[in-house]
């Protein structure tokens, strides 16, 4: 692997990392391809990985028993992915992510990393930070979804990622407002 990691890179901007956990976690980490339309983890399946976007996009999104899908979130360039619950409930995973493009993550057995926590608070600093952010992530999603119609969804949808409308297929959109595709449409011509 290259010795340059841009996960650790990601890592300094939020903890203090000792060069030997650095090198520690730098022996841990596996570069994956991975082609758009694959996944990193699927809904029903065991994930114990955790994963840094080097170069692609991603989605979560919970599918119903009939086929219809939810988009949860996106992670761009520079974000971790991971099956959090699932790997602390050591259960299947309750939805998917998705490759929307071509995309390169750096990957990292999590009970393999998790070894690492007794030895430096940089781990439980950096953990920590990762799940604040999840936590304000998806209070703001549910704050959206109870306070605010479709337009407004839309709208926080574009000024929250406001690159992704001309990467993404329109229905993906519809699905994370919580809309119809035709919905979105009329709502795009407003």
């Amino acid at each position: 692997m290259n010795r340059e990691s841009e996960f650790i890179t990601f890592i300094k901007t939020i903890t203090d990392l000792p060069a030997e956990q650095e090198n520690k976690f730098r022996d841990l980490l596996s570069v994956k391809h991975i082609e758009k339309g694959d996944f990193f983890v699927r809904a029903g399946r065991i994930s114990r990985n955790i994963a840094f976007v080097k170069q692609g996009l991603f989605r979560y999104f919970y599918t119903t028993e009939d086929g219809m899908q939810f988009t949860k979130g996106f992670f761009d360039v520079n974000s971790v992915l991971s099956a959090y619950d699932a790997i602390i409930e050591n259960s299947p995973a309750h939805y998917s992510i998705e490759a929307l493009e071509d995309a390169v993550i750096e990957t990292v057995d999590y009970d393999k990393f998790r070894q690492l926590f007794p030895e430096d608070p940089c781990w439980n600093n950096f953990l920590v930070t990762l799940l604040q952010k999840g936590y304000l992530a998806k209070v703001q999603r549910e704050r959206q979804f109870l306070l605010m119609n479709a337009e407004q969804r839309y709208h926080a949808f574009l000024k929250r990622y406001p690159d992704l409308e001309k990467r993404i297929k329109q229905h993906i959109i519809a699905s994370y407002i919580g809309i119809a595709p035709e919905s979105l449409s009329r709502i795009r011509k407003k």
